[in-house]
């Protein structure tokens, strides 16, 4: 694969030439291309779907439908009519010498995406690498294979349209071998971004030869506190929740102070998977029931009174389900909350539900997360939804960029030096 390594990275030259103008009319006409040709990425996507089982929770997340391409398209519409994030003047100084020094935003190059069933992070990871000047090379995964060959094959058309190098984004093959090729491909690709779980995302970190920003898993908690609103807490809870179980912000433990088990059956009643106006599908359709892993206190309260209720075990916590699963368990305390979101939570996002705004300060100065809520749901960490236009994917680091992750976090920056004739002593 280092033949296409190789043009890849000579693309990314020609691309960092081209003007925001020029970028914004390609991602534009990508955006029309998506909603003409909407029937042959259906049928390609078809064909992947085919091959899962439709229990599978990941089945939604390989699911394309005409109003998910018409959003992909505006995100798309939407990351043109961004700023640029290139040029940036980001500190600017005269020395005593009088050598001026300018340091302004560039393009990382060359960023390399490995990702699971997600058909969509194709258009989203194109829209983003275009409009910020860096080309892609993308590994996606076995089960969507006919889906992302098809998108990155219509991206491809639209390239060749204006006279740009189609090399500007590349598909290899969903192979284990061609995420080691990716991993090793050193001078080649400048950065690689893993979204998916905690498994390939320990892959890849252990593995890579190239830098890495670390992305996507998240052990999600929610603290229902000692003086939460109940109807509130009701609304979160389930968003949280059902939203989409299978994206890394749903939520996979639920911890209630003691004082309130009382009103835990109420509490949790909405994923119980009746037909209410806060669990019912974008179709129209009943929403699956959330099974409930308790611990003991919680266990005794809901028996009887949640229908789909098991018994928790220590890999109940720490635990990303995905799946219409939840873990729910007691604390005595803030102070034992925040613990086990100390020892459980993967730095992704975590929530609070309180009108006592001490606690909720005090819970958002501890928690350790790149998103801390006060009585909002989880479901709210995406980059669209920040206002950032479509992401690459949610930082769960600390070093570089952390949080949702769009224009401005995959641009790297140089210094700029001008003199007239100075030497250094």
């Amino acid at each position: 694969m280092n033949e296409q390594f190789i043009k890849t990275k000579r693309a990314s030259r020609e691309l960092a030439l081209l003007t925001d103008r020029q970028r914004n009319e390609i991602l534009l006409a990508v955006a029309d291309a998506i909603i003409n040709q909407k029937e042959r990425i259906l049928k390609a996507n078809g064909l992947d779907l085919a091959k899962m089982d439709k229990a599978n929770p990941l089945y939604d997340r390989l699911q394309l439908t005409e109003s998910r391409l018409e959003g992909i398209a505006a995100d798309m519409r939407n990351v043109a009519t961004l700023p640029s994030p290139l040029g940036h003047i980001t500190k600017q100084k005269t020395l005593p010498n009088g050598l001026r020094l300018c340091r302004v935003s560039v393009p990382f190059g060359v960023i390399g995406m490995i990702y699971e069933a997600r058909p969509n992070v194709t258009f989203d990871v194109f829209s983003l690498c275009f409009k910020s000047g860096n080309a892609c090379v993308l590994k996606g995964g076995r089960d969507a294979v006919a889906s992302n060959e098809e998108g990155v094959a219509l991206i491809h058309e639209v390239l060749r349209q204006f006279g740009v190098s189609e090399d500007v984004v590349a598909l290899l093959p969903a192979t284990h071998e061609a995420t080691g090729e990716m991993l090793s491909a050193v001078g080649y690709v400048d950065l690689c971004i893993p979204r998916g779980g905690r498994k390939l995302i320990d892959f890849v970190r252990d593995t890579a030869r190239v830098p890495v920003i670390e992305t996507g898993a998240g052990v999600v908690n929610t603290y229902f506190d000692k003086d939460g609103n109940l109807e509130m807490g009701k609304a979160i809870v389930n968003n949280a929740k059902t939203r989409r179980v299978s994206v890394c912000n749903a939520l996979d433990c639920l911890l209630v102070h003691e004082s309130r088990l009382g009103d835990l059956a109420a509490l949790v009643a909405p994923m119980a998977g009746s037909v209410c106006c806060c669990n019912t599908a974008t179709n129209g359709t009943t929403k699956p029931p959330v099974t409930i892993y308790a611990d003991e206190p919680a266990f005794a309260a809901l028996d009887g009174k949640y229908p789909y209720l098991e018994h928790a075990t220590d890999e109940s916590f720490g635990t990303e389900f995905m799946d219409y699963k939840m873990a729910v368990k007691t604390v005595g305390s803030l102070d034992e909350a925040l613990e086990h979101i100390d020892q459980n939570g993967s730095g992704h996002s975590e929530a609070i539900i309180t009108m006592d705004e001490q606690a909720a300060r005090r819970f958002q100065a501890h928690v350790d997360a790149a998103c801390v809520y006060w009585n909002a749901p989880t479901s709210f960490t995406d980059g669209a939804q920040f206002g950032l236009g479509a992401e690459i994917g949610i930082s769960t680091q600390k070093l570089g960029p952390r949080g949702p992750m769009a224009l401005e976090e995959i641009t790297t920056y140089k210094w700029l030096i001008e003199g007239e004739g100075q030497t250094r002593p």
